[in-house]
């Protein structure tokens, strides 16, 4: 899976050069941000889908667990830019990660303690695989999201995807493609890995922000999407049978996009097939990459016109020809 350039604190760099110690306090305790972004292929050359928002979130999730980044949000988007030119990749799924680095073993990273940056692009297709065509097969899982104030939610960080790991791992131990959490109070929650969409009678609902989710940036452009659709979107609690009366029901994510769901605890979901909101949400989104879907919004950043052909830029400099600033609390 492995590209040949990704870019480590400040510099690209080989794949195999970039390394970390065994004793990171990421690793013993979790104290990791990060983000999940896609680059498409448009007829413009490759386009980032909504690089701005993902990089603001990936620096509130930081200040929640107090890590300093390190680098401005400009310099972060410019490096997530520069990986994709290194590449000269089309398209791709990019994952930037700040996380405490080698400080000690206790709790509570030490003083002083390091603060690495790490930007990786891979090429990733469906993240459900086939599922994504056909409608996934899904489960409601065991294990409930936290409750508020315990673990925050709207931080994408590292330890918060145990849970996740937990769910799905029960979903696919019994043969389903995914898992879907309640929250503390028994009401949807949301996937493994995607929020959660319903469809009532020509209707979107979808759970709260206050429902243990992360607040998913492909699930507010799906909202906004509907909204010009003529399709009214409402947030809401929704009990857990309300999948399986729901005409249609889809999970979004950068990695999921917009996948459908043909059933749940092996209850068929309408037709046992994707519906057709879940159909033509889908061909607004992917419309935005083949310009079928106008980019009313200012949604996409384009890497080049033209991927450029030209050597990747040197492993001791930034891919404009400098270092990017130095973390002043990087190793």
């Amino acid at each position: 899976m492995s590209t040949p350039f990704l870019w480590h604190n400040g510099q690209i760099k080989p794949w195999a050069e970039a390394t970390t110690h065994v004793s990171a306090h990421a690793l013993h305790y979790g104290s990791s941000v990060f983000e999940g972004e896609r680059v498409y292929a448009t007829p413009r050359g490759p386009a980032y889908f909504r690089l701005a928002e993902h990089t603001r979130r990936l620096f509130e999730s930081a200040r929640v667990y107090e890590i300093e980044v390190g680098y401005s949000e400009d310099e972060i988007n410019a490096a997530c830019l520069d990986v994709i030119r290194a590449n000269r990749m089309p398209s791709a799924y990019v994952r930037p990660i700040v996380f405490r680095g080698a400080g000690g073993l206790g709790v509570l990273a030490r003083d002083g303690a390091s603060v690495e940056v790490a930007i990786i692009a891979l090429n990733w297709g469906a993240y459900l695989g086939e599922a994504a065509e056909r409608g996934a097969d899904v489960c409601v899982s065991s294990w409930h999201r936290p409750a508020p104030n315990t673990l925050p939610s709207w931080a994408k960080a590292g330890g918060n995807y145990l849970s996740s790991q937990l769910i799905g791992l029960e979903a696919r131990r019994n043969g389903y493609d995914e898992g879907i959490a309640l929250g503390h109070n028994g009401l949807l929650s949301e996937g493994a890995g995607e929020n959660l969409f319903l469809v009532k009678r020509g209707k979107l609902l979808t759970p709260p922000s206050s429902a243990g989710i992360l607040a998913g940036i492909t699930r507010d452009a799906v909202i906004t999407l509907a909204t010009d659709l003529g399709i009214a979107a409402e947030e809401r609690d929704l009990p857990r049978e309300a999948l399986y009366s729901a005409d249609e029901v889809f999970m979004t994510g950068t990695a999921a996009e917009i996948t459908p769901v043909r059933s749940v605890d092996r209850k068929a979901i309408g037709m046992g097939m994707p519906g057709p909101i879940t159909k033509a949400l889908q061909q607004a989104f992917f419309g935005l990459f083949d310009g079928r879907t106008e980019d009313r919004y200012g949604w996409l950043s384009l890497v080049n016109a033209v991927i450029p052909d030209r050597e990747p830029p040197p492993a001791d400099s930034g891919a404009h020809g400098r270092a990017h600033k130095p973390s002043e609390v990087a190793a």
